[in-house]
């Protein structure tokens, strides 16, 4: 048996390699996706005063603390019995949908887009933010850089901080905004729509209109049926924020729809010893593995499932567009306004980008909301209301967060859990890295042009993996090897910390 191992892969945000296992005969035995890196910080929060958690967990990530920052808060709110008023909600959420398009437009043209607009079989050096420059022009990177450099102005005046949000308290938001901030965050968001429909066209015409790419969107080589994940209102309708969670099985039938704090009843995590990730899987099908279908347990929480488990989109330029993707793809309605699911994985792609306008759109009505700029932010919580429990949970651009905390009567913490986008979506990432490696690889030295489109099937999911390592027993092991100078191993001591 031989090995190729990618390492380190590239494009994402943390750290992981790809182990692949190849027969006798030159095939794909198995392929491991593997994690090697532990933050543990499910295991350092114990200890800590409650209400210090959405500036610490925040600092999980560089890339995505704005949601972080707000399943805290809300967990806070569970914690300290205190509702937040409803101009505090509308202010999180509005800072949320401008987190929303900074990520989002972030990873379409910097960390996916570049194996379309560039091309997947284009050499290395160029398939990254400087190749997408040169490949769409600079006034079309102007337009990248000025997307985020306005939406994280509105982030750091709502959150307080550029980059690692304070404004979030329990029982609402720490900050008021002026009306000449309304002005500016609604000039915002109509750009923001501006933008994202621009990046939709560019979309269509790079992607869909190309019948190579097409036919690898729409290909075996990324495909996995299984249950699809995501928040949605009372409409059915997407939802990053708030609502409930809902789950549909591979043929697209409702499977269950619970409210965040009962995720314990339905979601259950599996640990295995050579990776540091946890393996969400449904409670309530089981474990079955590393395998997709009705009878196994995998499901998953990405843009696109969001869009798979949705009623359509709550705003209308976004929902035309949600309309003519499902259409695209041939699905046929389940109901008057959903849709079979879609199970080709690099559909997720556009999904994101529906999801850049959806945003864009929900921030304009907000910031044109008459409530917005209330000075009533905050319910102060009440000593008689404290619950010692609470858990919060937003949709992640890369899937559904989930914060729970349980404290003393104190309000120290005694038990700290949560289950991270990327966490939910390791086990269909395994799946899609090894069923790609099956379809792509012919032979016992493949090109780089292949080990990409490999990598592309993890890539998809834009995954965040400083976010996802919270191994449960929070215990690491330490390995030291030691090598002569021809870096053959000579000793090996173990032991765990």
């Amino acid at each position: 048996m031989s090995r190729i191992t990618i390492d380190p892969i590239t494009r994402l945000e943390g750290h992981g390699r790809i182990d692949i296992f190849l027969d006798d005969q030159g095939n794909v035995e198995n392929a491991c996706f593997q994690i090697p890196e532990l933050r543990g910080f499910e295991q350092f929060c114990v200890g800590r005063m409650a209400e210090e958690m959405p500036v610490i967990t925040n600092r999980i990530c560089g890339v995505c603390p704005e949601a972080h920052h707000l399943a805290a808060t809300k967990a806070l709110d569970g914690v300290f019995g205190a509702e937040p008023p409803p101009t505090a909600v509308k202010l999180r959420e509005l800072l949320y949908m401008a987190f929303f398009v900074t990520d989002h437009t972030t990873h379409f043209y910097a960390l996916g887009g570049p194996d379309f607009i560039v091309g997947p079989d284009a050499p290395p050096s160029e398939r990254n933010i400087l190749g997408v420059a040169r490949k769409v022009g600079l006034e079309v990177a102007g337009e990248v850089i000025a997307c985020r450099k306005r939406n994280h102005e509105i982030i750091t005046f709502l959150g307080g901080k550029s980059i690692h949000p304070v404004a979030g308290v329990p029982g609402g938001w720490s900050r008021a905004i002026s009306a000449d901030e309304r002005v500016q965050i609604e000039e915002t968001a109509r750009k923001n729509i501006e933008f994202a429909r621009f990046s939709l066209s560019i979309f269509e015409k790079i992607v869909l209109k190309n019948p190579v790419f097409m036919e690898m969107v729409t290909s075996d080589t990324y495909l996995h049926r299984t249950y699809s994940m995501g928040t949605v209102d009372a409409r059915n309708q997407s939802n990053f924020y708030d609502g409930m969670i809902r789950v549909v099985d591979p043929e697209g039938n409702e499977f269950v729809k619970y409210h965040p704090s009962a995720y314990c009843d339905h979601i259950a995590e599996r640990v295995e010893a050579w990776t540091y990730l946890k393996y969400p899987y449904l409670k309530n099908v089981g474990w079955k593995g590393l395998t997709d279908g009705m009878e196994s347990g995998v499901y998953t929480a990405t843009p696109l499932s969001r869009l798979n488990v949705s009623e359509g989109m709550a705003t209308p330029l976004a929902n035309a567009e949600y309309q003519k993707m499902y259409e695209a793809f041939g699905c046929r309605k389940i109901t008057e306004s959903r849709y079979q699911p879609i199970h080709h994985r690099l559909a997720t792609h556009w999904a994101r980008l529906i999801e850049l306008l959806y945003a864009s759109e929900r921030m304009l009505e907000l910031a044109c909301d008459p409530e917005i700029t209330s000075p009533e932010t905050r319910t102060i919580p009440d000593p008689a209301r404290f619950v010692g429990e609470g858990v919060g949970s937003v949709e992640a651009p890369r899937g559904t967060l989930t914060h729970h905390y349980v404290t003393d009567g104190r309000g120290v913490l005694t038990r700290v859990n949560m289950i991270v986008g990327t966490t939910n979506n390791y086990a269909p990432i395994s799946m899609s890295v090894k069923r790609a490696a099956e379809k792509l690889i012919t032979s016992a030295a493949p090109d780089e042009a292949i080990l990409n489109r490999i990598e592309m099937a993890f890539r998809l999911y834009d995954p965040c993996f400083s976010c996802a390592t919270h191994f449960l027993p929070g215990k690491m092991p330490l390995t030291i090897s030691i090598r002569d100078s021809r870096g053959e191993l000579q000793r090996e001591m173990r032991r765990k910390l």
